[in-house]
Order: C-alpha cells, then structure tokens, then sequence
C-alpha cells in the first residue's frame, strides 16, 4: 500500500467511525430522555426506535467494507504511527464484536432493554420481583446467546466483561475482588463492634429539596462543571450520560430526610462528568475518543466522592456554605459533620453505601451476575440467593425486593459484566489520589481553601485529555508507576475506619 493509499485509507476509517458514532450518540439522548423525561406512554414506541437504531449501528459496524479496511490497515501495522495503530487496534475490536453477532440478537437486546427498563420500574416500585422475572430471563437468554458468540470457547462471563473493561477476564479481576474482601470483612466487624457511634444529626432531619439541589449544583461548578456543556437532572437511578464533552447528562436523587443521599450523589456524577468534560473534543468522532475503560471512569466519581468530598479538608471550606443553605444546622462542627457523612455500617443499598462495606455489594452482584450467565443459578433463584449474600457478607437481609435484589438497573438493561468496573474504580481512585498528593503541593490545604481547581487540572492533563490513547493498564502504571493493586486503597480505608472508629 502506498503512502498516498495509506492517508487515504485512514481518512476513510475516520469517515466510516464517525457515522457510528454519530449513531451511538444519537442512541445515548434517546436513552437519557427515557430515563429522565419521556412519559410512560411512550416507552414501546421508544422502545422499537432503539432497537431500530441498535439494528443501524450494528450493521453499520460489521460492513464487510469496514472489516477489510481494518483488516488492510492492520496488515501494515509497522507503517502506522503509534496512535495511529491504537486506533486500527480499536475500531478492528468493536468490528469484531459487532461481526460476531447476527443483526437480529442487536435488535432483539435493544428491545429486550427498554422493555426490561419498563418492567423494573414497574415492578421496584410494586416491589414484586414476580413482575420482573419475565423480562429479566428473557434479558438472560439473549446476553448468553451473546456470550457463547463472543467468547471463543473462554467463559461466557469473560465475554461480557471486556464490553465494559477491555481486557479484563474472571481470572484477572476475582482475585482483586476476594482480596478486597479480605480486607472489608474484618473491618466492618471492628466497626461494628466498635463502642465509637457515629451521630448523624448533622445530616438527618428535614432538609429542603431545593437547597439540597442547590448547594449541590455549587459543589458541582466548584469542581469545574461547565453547565454550559451539560445538564444537571432527576432520575430514579442516578447516572451520567449524554454526548462527551460538549453535551454531558448527569442526574441524581435526592431525599429530604437525609443530606448525604443527594449530595454525594451529585458529586459522584459530576466526577463523571468532569471526566466527559475534560475528554478532547478534537478526537469525539474518532477512533480514539471517549473514556478508556467503566473502571477508570467510576475511578473519577469515586475519588471525588470519597477521596475529597469526604473529607475533613472539604468541610472545612462547605460547611458555612451548607448552613446558609440549611440554617438548621447552625453551631454543627467541622468535625460532626466530617463524622456524619463517613459513618460505616452494614445497609441494603448500594448507592448510598459507605466506602467501607461497598465493594462488598460489588462483591455479592459479580458472584451472582457470572453464576447466572455461567448457568449455574437461573433467575427465579435469585431473590433467595441475593439475601443469603447480604446476609453472608453484610449480615443484614432486605425487608423487601425493591430494598434487595431490584434495587439495580443494571440487570434490566442487560449490563452484566458491569459490576467489578466499581469496584476496580475504587482501586483506581486510590492510587490516583495518591500520586496527586504527592504532585501537587499542599493539596489538602488547597481543597481546605475551596480550591478545587488544581485537582481536576491535575487528573485532566493525566488522565481525561488522553481519551483511549492509552489502555487503562498502560494508563494506571503511566500515572503511578504501578499496576491496578488494593494497597493503596487498603492505606486509605484503613486510616478511615482508624480515625472514625478508633
């Protein structure tokens, strides 16, 4: 292939990725307004224009056309510039992925997902896991049919996975999780047994929704939201979407009862959103764009959840802040309300877990979501097999399903493989804080004076700015100059659990 063939070449790719994309984003506000704003009456037809839609991607990326240009690129590998093979690399694996599933199984998920969206709404909010069984088994079929095309004779679980941490395998993230749990079990028992109680005056009460939201929106824009190119929304799961990084979707709960739901909740979504934000635009529609990997991304939203909003150095500077808000809490202390929203203990939900016993949900979902692509349990089994895990790891058994084994979206909208990337993020987020501590001068005392700012410059010139230039492997070990490990989180929960329980 000639130099001139070769350019022309990989404009074309360019060209040809770009319209897929262009198709995905499209598919990602279709989503969002399902989930945000669309009226329940109009989710079948939904429904049948993203399955429509999910049929055009896929078509678009298996084109026999699309193959052998990748296929051609690869082939002169040696003659491509780093990045330039990076992207081949890229676009050569999602056409693989797409070209081993039949049009149809595309078409099938998608309709399976906004049905099975429906049905669990419908059902959590009845609390009737009998309303959601059907759609979930039938969400189970197809993403095991899906599995067995994709795996090549490997598990089926592993398949599914590498959709959300490329690379990743049973065999390389179950030892993290046992040696994450290791680690929690001991810890939530001194907790537990701990005569240190916690008192949650501070954020238990009457809290107005609307200064909740507020305050929250000003925590936000501190840590570099630019609602200029995102939007902050309502959703009954929270989440962050939209079309990076010009038009970033984030949305939360709140409850009036308690502070920490709402607030925490908007952070850890604007972590999200910062790293959409901070994604290069230049590089949106190609190859190379968007976020390496699910673990890297909630690596962002932890570490600005837990990592900083959590600590004494934050509250330093939010607490006055948050009393105007809500004068109510008028003479709370630095420390109560430092204590308060680091409070540990064993609970059913997971979005609203302390940092401590949240790998431990993580932990229960993985075991549960790969013995049911594996085969070993079928749906009908999991209620039952859902409350034995909080009680073996929690020890505490959910009043009801909506509080249990339905709390979660991500099952009905076909997401298994999804689970491990939050805890991983968790790992990620240590070790990442950690090298900011030691790269940027006095980072505690900036963030004790409201400058939030040299964080996020710090991880976007590190992590955001480099798109999918890198693997999140290479990325990990580029940032801290080691690879994905638990001692950085160990350090960390550990000097928590110290400093809260004694």
């Amino acid at each position: 292939m000639a130099t001139s063939t070769l350019k022309s070449s990989l404009q074309e790719l360019d060209r040809r990725y770009a319209d897929i994309v262009d198709l995905h984003n499209a598919n990602s506000i279709l989503g969002w307004d399902q989930e945000v704003i669309m009226p329940p009456g109009g989710s079948e037809l939904r429904a049948q224009t993203l399955a429509t839609l999910a049929g055009v991607i896929h078509e678009r990326t298996a084109d026999t056309g699309l193959e052998k240009l990748v296929t051609k690129l690869h082939r002169r590998r040696a003659d491509l510039t780093p990045r330039q093979r990076r992207a081949v690399e890229l676009v050569r694996r999602r056409v693989r992925k797409a070209s081993a599933l039949p049009e149809s199984l595309a078409r099938d998920l998608a309709l399976a997902e906004s049905r099975g969206l429906e049905a669990w709404r419908t059902a959590r909010e009845r609390k009737q896991f009998k309303l959601f069984a059907p759609a979930l088994r039938h969400m189970v079929d197809l993403k095991r049919q899906a599995a067995e095309l994709l795996s090549d004779g490997g598990p089926l679980y592993d398949a599914l996975l590498d959709d959300f941490e490329p690379g990743a395998t049973t065999a390389s993230v179950a030892p993290l999780l046992q040696q994450l749990k290791e680690l929690t079990v001991p810890l939530v028992q001194k907790v537990v047994s701990s005569r240190n109680k916690v008192d949650l005056k501070p954020v238990k009460g009457r809290f107005d929704i609307e200064a909740q939201r507020g305050f929250g929106q000003a925590v936000a824009e501190a840590m570099g939201i630019d609602l200029g190119r995102g939007r902050m929304d309502l959703s009954t799961h929270p989440f962050c979407g939209g079309v990076a990084p010009g038009d970033v979707r984030m949305t939360s709960r709140y409850d009036v009862r308690d502070l920490r739901s709402g607030l925490y909740g908007v952070i850890h979504e604007a972590g999200h959103g910062l790293y959409e934000q901070g994604l290069d635009a230049r590089r949106a529609r190609g190859p190379l764009g968007g976020a390496i990997s699910m673990a890297v991304h909630e690596s962002q939203s932890r570490l600005w959840e837990n990592m900083v909003a959590r600590s004494r150095s934050f509250w330093k500077f939010w607490l006055p802040r948050l009393r105007r808000a809500h004068p109510q809490l008028k003479g709370v202390s630095v420390d109560a309300i430092w204590r308060a929203c680091n409070e540990m203990r064993p609970s059913f939900i997971r979005v609203e877990a302390d940092e401590l016993t949240y790998n431990l949900h993580i932990i229960l979902r993985f075991e549960i979501e790969r013995d049911l692509i594996e085969g070993r349990i079928e749906v009908q089994q999991l209620p039952d097999r859902w409350n034995a895990g909080m009680q073996e790891l929690l020890g505490v058994t959910p009043k009801n399903h909506s509080d249990g084994v339905m709390q979660d979206i991500h099952w009905a909208m076909g997401l298994f493989g999804y689970f491990p990337t939050y805890s991983m993020g968790n790992l990620y987020a240590a070790q990442f804080m950690e090298a900011a501590r030691k790269r940027i001068r006095g980072l505690d005392g900036r963030i004790a004076r409201g400058d939030l700012g040299a964080l996020r410059e710090w991880l976007r010139t590190e992590i955001h700015q480099h798109d999918q230039v890198y693997s999140a492997e290479a990325l990990v070990k580029r940032v801290t100059g080691k690879p994905l490990g638990i001692d950085a989180f160990a350090r960390h929960i550990r000097k928590r659990v110290d400093a809260i329980y004694g």
